[in-house]
């Protein structure tokens, strides 16, 4: 797979990329940015720290002036179509940014974030119990239990949330790879996903493409708070608080390892039939997941038509430039 060269002679202003989370400041002041927030991190960025985010932001829009975004590092190209879409979301921020004062853009970074964190905890919450709903097998109960409002027995220390939990391309049914990853012997790295993110639970090593994001796991969750993967593993995960420092999760991480699976050119055939399968699964009556034109109706003929223009003309122009 080809990876972007993240190099660049640019000399960087910011000092910490702004997509990663930043440590946790109490706010106190009430503000419309809080509740206005809520669905950004559900539906554009989860993890991010906000002040970073808009300082840097700031900062590079200046930059731009002489310097195209292409010539920046991957890293910041990221970190500003991010900051661009949270612009878009709310009017008026550029100008309330440009005219503040460092101070006044650090604590705007810090109200939008605390609203993300609220949508995110209240996310994570109701998941905590409606999961043990989706997991549980058909006709029958989770055994032994598992407790609805404590998620300690949980993560690799249970039979079910484990096996869901273990790495695609681990033998989860090896004896030793279940006793390693529940004393911690075997240790999780963020490209080592889990299998929980695979149609019925079934990683191919020879197609890892193959049914990956097609859960109903997923889906389930999807609908049900508007959320991302990285809640659903938090869900299943012991762990009790969201924590971008939880090793046992490393939420932060595993969620940046999909988007550079997403954001690489070369899976751009499989990340749009991806994209076509969900809005099929969230929205089955929306134009993008309806079934193919009909192959005699009077809008093919118009498609079929309007190609084989397009395709005369683009001979035409080759031709005359030969």
């Amino acid at each position: 797979m080809a990876t972007e060269d993240n190099t660049s002679s640019i000399p960087s202003k910011c000092a910490t990329s702004a997509l990663q989370m930043g440590p946790r400041k109490k706010v106190s002041l009430s503000d419309p940015l809080i509740s206005h927030r809520h669905h950004f991190g559900q539906t554009v960025f989860a993890l991010c720290n906000y002040p970073s985010l808009l300082t840097n932001g700031i900062l590079r829009l200046e930059q731009m002036e002489e310097i195209p975004l292409e010539d920046f590092p991957a890293e910041e190209r990221r970190e500003h179509r991010v900051f661009e879409q949270l612009l878009d979301s709310y009017p008026g921020l550029l100008e309330r940014l440009r005219n503040g004062t460092k101070e006044e853009i650090l604590h705007v970074g810090e109200l939008i974030g605390k609203g993300a964190s609220g949508a995110r905890s209240d996310d994570t919450k109701s998941l905590k119990s409606a999961i043990l709903d989706w997991i549980s097998p058909k006709g029958a109960t989770i055994q032994p239990p598992l407790h609805r409002n404590s998620k300690i027995d949980r993560g690799f220390n249970h039979k079910l949330t484990r096996s869901l939990l273990c790495p695609a391309g681990l033998d989860w049914h090896n004896l030793e790879t279940r006793e390693n990853l529940h004393s911690g012997k075997i240790s999780v790295c963020r490209d080592q996903w889990p299998v929980f993110l695979y149609a019925n639970h079934i990683y191919d090593a020879e197609d890892p493409w193959c049914s990956l994001l097609r859960s109903c796991l997923l889906t389930c969750a999807y609908k049900h708070v508007f959320t991302s993967p990285s809640s659903v593993r938090f869900a299943l995960s012991s762990s009790s608080v969201f924590s971008r420092m939880d090793t046992s999760t490393d939420s932060e991480t595993f969620y940046h390892s999909l988007l550079d699976l997403f954001e690489d050119p070369d899976e751009l055939k499989e990340v749009s039939e991806l994209l076509i399968w969900w809005n099929r699964q969230v929205f089955p009556t929306s134009s993008a997941a309806k079934q193919p034109i009909s192959v005699n109706s009077a809008l093919s003929k118009i498609r079929i038509k309007r190609l084989a223009a397009k395709h005369a003309t683009d001979s035409n122009v080759a031709i005359a430039s030969s």
